[in-house]
């Protein structure tokens, strides 16, 4: 049992690590020059340069303290749209990927249902979204001791563990895109479209009278700005992250238990 889990974990391993590696490697990068920079920043200067509805949808006047930038250089672009991203497209080709190349008729051979072969597959993501979780949250962490800038570990650890709902739900999407789509070149570029298409929606239509267009997007059930900032833990929007990713698994398999995958 969870032997398509285990091999797909062990797939994902190198591309998860090396994930893991860059976006450590960037916020070293952006924890090392932080105290600098903060030194000689002027928020209100840099607030009064943009126009008032930019700078509230970007939160752009947290960025003076050295929970802000991370979280608003490394948490909010890196998290929100990269990670999310790769995982995204990862799922993507889980299910369209096999079919394009042949091997799903293999897979299906054994004495396996198709709704396990979906399950395992889609437990895997698990790999990228700990392993790349688990490497920053100590790098951030021994940073911000290192230049003596510490950000509170509670903090630290509640913006990764609520990241994990949000990465579900677009693996989750990306599942749905992989099982629907002709091909897996479509149902990458649909699952990486939509991560960039909501975040967007969300980032541009925040404090405007399309503000509401903003409930379809995931990210607005998980804010790290805020959590790092405000110490606020929205544990309602990440339950809403978790039933929206179980809603969207399940229709996958649904409509992967009728596909003809020949």
């Amino acid at each position: 049992m969870f032997e398509t889990a285990r091999f797909e974990s062990r797939q994902r391993l190198t591309g998860s690590t090396v994930v893991a590696l860059g976006l450590s490697a960037f916020a070293a990068m952006m924890v090392l020059i932080a105290p600098g920079l903060l030194d000689e920043f002027d928020v209100e200067a840099l607030t009064e340069t943009f126009p008032p509805a930019l700078v509230e949808a970007m939160q752009l006047d947290v960025i003076g303290t050295i929970e802000g930038f991370i979280a608003l250089e490394l948490y909010w672009f890196g998290w929100l749209l990269l990670l999310a991203i790769y995982v995204a497209y990862s799922a993507a080709s889980a299910i369209a990927g096999d079919v394009d190349d042949g091997t799903m008729d293999t897979l299906l051979a054994a004495p396996v249902s198709r709704w396990q072969v979906l399950g395992e597959k889609f437990l895997s993501l698990l790999t990228p979204i700990l392993v790349v979780n688990v490497v920053v949250l100590v790098v951030v962490y021994a940073g911000t001791q290192f230049v003596d800038e510490p950000i509170a570990a509670a903090d630290l650890v509640a913006v990764h563990a609520l990241s994990i709902p949000y990465l579900l739900l677009w693996g989750a999407f990306g599942m749905l895109a992989s099982v629907l789509a002709p091909r897996r070149v479509v149902a990458e570029g649909v699952a990486a479209g939509a991560v960039v298409a909501t975040f967007l929606v969300e980032t541009v239509a925040d404090g405007t009278d399309l503000d509401w267009l903003g409930v379809v997007s995931p990210t607005r059930y998980y804010d790290p700005v805020t959590i790092l900032t405000a110490s606020e833990y929205d544990y309602t929007g990440a339950a809403t992250l978790l039933v929206a990713a179980a809603v969207l698994l399940l229709a996958s398999a649904v409509l992967f238990a009728r596909r003809d995958v020949r």
